[in-house]
C-alpha cells in the first residue's frame, strides 16, 4: 500500500469534480465542521487530489473570509484543480441541493407548521437548537481563544448586543480596530492564533502536492484580480438594479437583495456568525418572520446538507410568503428565496476568484490575520448572545417577568430539555443529526401524550 502512495494518483478530469462535489452536496451534514471533515476525509486521505499541507492553507483564509467556510474552501479548492469553472462547480453544487430541499421543507412548514404533529416535531427540535448553538460558540471558541485578549472581546461583544444592543457591524468595526492596535504592540498574542497545523501522518503523493509548482491560472496577476472583482460587482450591480428597476428600492425583493448582500461581507467566522445579523435585521427591524420561526428555520437548517447559511433561504421564503407580493404567495417565496441565496453565496465566489491567487503565491501576513482573528473572537460572544435569547424565549415563552419573580410562567419542559441536549453533545459528543432526530421524536410524543 504504502509503494502504491509513493505516487500520486491520475489527475482528476473535470466530469469526475463534478460527480464529487454534487455528491458532496447532498452529503454534507453536520455544519462547517462536518463538512470540512468530509472534504479533507474524501479529498486528502482517499482520493488524495490535494495535500494536507496545501488543504489547510486554503482553509486558512476561507477562515479568514466572511461568509460560509466550508463552501469557500469546496471553491477554492475546485477551482485549484480545474480552474474558474471548477470553482464555480464546486460552490454552486456544494449549495444548489439544500436550497432545493429546504424550499420544500419552508413550504410544509408554511402550509403545515400548524398541524399538532409538525408543531410537536418543531417544539422537539427548538431545545437542541439552543445547544447546538452554544456548541458552535464552543467549538469556534476553543480554536479563537488563545488569549486573554481574545476572551476580553468575546465577553466585551455579548455584553455590547446583549445589554446595550449595539448593532453587530459596529462589533465587528470595534474588534478589528482593537486586533490591529493590539497587535501593534504585542504581535506574539497573534502568532499562533487559529492555526490549523497539519497532522503529521502521511497520506502519500497528491496530485496537488506541498511541492507541486503552483498551477498558472492560480498565480496572482494584478490584471487578473482586477477583472474578477469588477466581473464580481458588475453581476451584483446588474441584478440589483434589475430589482430596482422591476419592483422599486423599498419592496421586499430589493431589500432583502441589499440586506443580505451586507450580511455576506460583514459576517465573520464562520455560518453561526451570521445568525445574530440575520436576527437582527430578519426579525428585528424588517419582521420578515418571528423570533419563533427563526428556531424553526434554524432546525430545519440543521437537518438539511449543505451550509448552515442556507437558513437565510428559510427567511426569505417566509418573509416572502407573508409578504406576498404575487397573488400566488408559493410563488412570492419560491423567488425571495432565490434572490437571497443569489446575493448571500455571490460574494464568496467573489472573494475566492479575486483573493486565492494571491494566498497561494504569498504566505499568511499576521498584519492580516490579527485583525480577523479579534472578530472571530467577537464572534464568539455574539452566538453565545444569540444562544441565550432563544433560550429566554423557550424557558419564558409569554416573556420574563421580574415582579412576579424568575420562576413563574417558565415552560419547565423546555428547561430541562435544553440542558438534556447541552449535557448530549458536550458531555456525550452526540451527532447533530442524532441530537435533532431523538428531541424531533421527543416532541411528537410529547405532543401526543401531554
Amino acid at each position: 500500500m504504502n509503494q502504491i502512495q509513493e505516487h500520486a494518483p491520475a489527475t482528476p478530469t473535470l466530469k469526475e469534480a463534478f460527480w464529487y462535489w454534487l455528491k458532496l452536496g447532498f452529503i454534507s451534514f453536520g455544519g462547517p465542521a462536518g463538512q470540512i471533515a468530509i472534504m479533507h476525509q474524501d479529498l486528502v486521505e482517499n482520493k488524495r487530489w490535494v495535500s494536507e499541507k496545501r488543504f489547510l492553507h486554503a482553509l486558512n483564509y476561507c477562515m479568514l473570509l466572511p461568509g460560509p467556510e466550508a463552501q469557500q474552501l469546496a471553491t477554492y479548492l475546485g477551482w485549484l484543480m480545474h480552474k474558474t469553472r471548477g470553482g464555480l462547480i464546486a460552490g454552486v453544487l456544494f449549495v444548489l441541493p439544500s436550497l432545493f430541499i429546504l424550499i420544500a421543507l419552508s413550504y410544509i412548514y408554511m402550509r403545515f407548521g400548524d398541524v399538532p404533529a409538525v408543531a410537536g416535531v418543531l417544539y422537539g427540535i427548538k431545545p437542541a437548537v439552543v445547544a447546538i448553538v452554544l456548541f458552535a460558540a464552543y467549538r469556534i471558541g476553543s480554536r479563537t481563544l488563545t488569549n486573554p485578549v481574545l476572551w476580553g472581546i468575546a465577553i466585551a461583544a455579548l455584553v455590547a448586543i446583549t445589554l446595550f444592543k449595539i448593532a453587530f457591524p459596529w462589533i465587528v468595526l470595534a474588534a478589528a480596530s482593537i486586533g490591529f492596535l493590539v497587535n501593534r504592540l504585542q504581535p506574539q498574542l497573534f502568532a499562533n492564533s487559529g492555526a490549523h497545523k497539519a497532522s503529521k501522518v502521511s497520506y502519500g503523493k497528491a496530485v496537488i502536492d506541498d511541492d507541486t509548482p503552483t498551477p498558472a491560472h492560480a498565480k496572482f496577476n494584478c490584471k487578473t484580480m482586477a477583472k474578477f472583482m469588477v466581473i464580481g460587482c458588475a453581476i451584483w450591480l446588474t441584478a440589483m438594479l434589475l430589482l430596482v428597476w422591476c419592483y422599486g428600492w423599498d419592496a421586499i425583493f430589493t431589500q432583502m437583495a441589499w440586506f443580505f448582500s451586507k450580511a455576506a461581507l460583514l459576517t465573520f467566522g464562520g455560518a453561526y456568525a451570521v445568525l445574530p445579523y440575520v436576527y437582527q435585521g430578519a426579525v428585528v427591524h424588517y419582521a420578515w418572520l418571528t423570533p419563533a420561526q427563526m428556531m424553526d428555520g434554524l432546525a430545519l437548517g440543521e437537518t438539511t446538507p449543505g451550509p448552515l447559511i442556507m437558513v437565510v433561504a428559510f427567511v426569505a421564503f417566509v418573509g416572502g410568503w407573508g409578504h406576498s407580493v404575487f397573488v400566488n404567495p408559493f410563488a412570492a417565496a419560491l423567488m425571495a428565496a432565490c434572490i437571497v441565496t443569489f446575493f448571500t453565496f455571490l460574494p464568496s465566489f467573489i472573494f475566492i476568484f479575486v483573493g486565492a491567487p494571491l494566498i497561494e503565491s504569498t504566505k499568511n501576513n499576521l498584519k492580516f490575520i490579527a485583525p480577523l482573528t479579534a472578530i472571530t473572537a467577537a464572534v464568539v460572544g455574539v452566538i453565545v448572545s444569540l444562544a441565550v435569547f432563544f433560550a429566554q424565549h423557550l424557558i419564558w415563552p409569554t416573556g420574563v417577568s421580574f415582579s412576579d419573580g424568575l420562576q413563574a410562567n417558565i415552560d419547565a419542559v423546555s428547561m430541562v430539555a435544553i440542558l438534556m441536549a447541552i449535557v448530549l453533545l458536550f458531555k456525550f459528543k452526540l451527532s447533530v443529526i442524532k441530537l435533532i432526530a431523538i428531541f424531533a421524536a421527543g416532541g411528537l410524543l410529547y405532543q401526543w401524550f401531554a
